[in-house]
């Protein structure tokens, strides 16, 4: 691809060179430097645009009546034109590059690396940003090793790209000190609450709309046999339990982030068996609602049924790829996911990662 202007070039000279004076084939010399301008920087361009002007002169003793002075003149004026547009396109891409090196640092931020493996749980994460631009969005999760237990987030702020950013970011932070902090769950859900509704408050969303984030919070015991969950209005956990896929839905959902104040803060937490060898699969909605071209949303819990015992790293691998599949390509929301497998004994702590 980035010789083409040269090949180009070529194609058009021996045309010019092998055919008719009268079909004027030179004439197309200026689309060749147009054509750099996309894909190589300022020099080279000029340097192929004066080649352009140096093969028409060269035709020109070949064949005098090609009009050389007017196609010579335009080879010059789109050359002029072409380092201008290369100059532009140089300047945008040094932006988008610095804009991107901001997004990676704020995702180290707002979603620092997770671990493989906490004492007796295995941990895998996937995030795909909508967004191409900004390699995040509104997703978020979060894991912490607290004395209570592993204690997992994720949860999703209404909206994607860098303007929901700031909202999950004061989300995953308020975790990250409740969860070592309160000894309940309902009490990490009011202090997630508290500091959403904060945020919110200092930095007002644009529109008539309120901004709010769903949240789950996971909360597994050291010595398992159970898993607690408190559902703030996301979308249910996926259970594979002994080959048997269970859609963990709540019976009595809390309230979304910062809208305590307005629908009640009274926060349940739910328990479920979760034993060796299980997985549970936390996800957010764009994996829910990823459309195939007619419409229809990806089937994650009957997907889910048809997967092979995996790891959770082999398991979000095949969830990528079949995402991207099934919608060819085309997300329309932020996606973030974590798969969880406890194990039967812990990990030595000199061999965690």
């Amino acid at each position: 691809m980035r010789l083409s202007p040269v090949i180009l070039t070529v194609v058009i000279a021996g045309l010019a060179y092998a055919t008719p004076p009268e079909m004027a084939f030179s004439r197309l010399l200026p689309s060749a430097p147009a054509l750099a301008a996309a894909m190589w920087p300022v020099l080279p361009t000029v340097l192929l645009g004066t080649v352009c002007l140096l093969l028409m002169i060269g035709l020109s003793l070949v064949f005098p009546d090609l009009g050389t002075w007017w196609t010579a003149a335009g080879i010059i004026a789109v050359t002029v034109a072409a380092a201008y547009g290369s100059h532009l396109r140089l300047q945008r891409e040094r932006t988008l590059f610095q804009v991107r090196l901001v997004a990676d640092a704020a995702q180290q931020v707002v979603m620092s690396p997770m671990p493989r493996r906490l004492r007796n749980v295995e941990i895998e994460s996937l995030y795909l940003a909508a967004a191409a631009e900004a390699r995040i969005g509104g997703d978020f999760y979060e894991a912490a090793d607290t004395p209570y237990g592993l204690r997992l987030l994720i949860g999703d702020v209404r909206g994607k790209g860098l303007p929901a950013v700031g909202a999950a970011a004061a989300i995953v932070n308020a975790f990250r000190e409740a969860a070592y902090g309160e000894s309940e769950m309902t009490e990490v859900a009011r202090r997630l609450d508290a500091s959403s509704t904060r945020y919110n408050a200092a930095f007002p969303p644009e529109g008539p709309m309120e901004r709010f984030a769903t949240a789950l919070l996971v909360e597994i015991p050291h010595e398992g046999g159970h898993v607690r969950i408190l559902n703030c209005g996301h979308p249910p956990p996926l259970l594979l339990s002994r080959g048997k896929v269970h859609v963990l839905e709540p019976t009595a959902p809390s309230p979304l982030l910062s809208l305590a104040e307005l629908i009640g803060s009274q926060y349940t937490v739910e328990t479920y068996d979760f034993v060796p060898g299980d997985l549970l699969l936390l996800y957010t909605d764009g994996i829910a609602e990823a459309r195939a071209h007619d419409g229809v949303f990806f089937p994650l819990a009957t997907w889910m049924r048809g997967q092979p015992p995996a790891p959770p790293r082999e398991l979000l691998a095949a969830l990528h790829r079949d995402l991207l599949r099934y919608s060819r390509g085309r997300l329309d929301d932020d996606i973030a996911a974590l798969a969880v497998r406890l194990c039967a004994s812990p990990e030595p702590r000199n061999a965690q990662k």
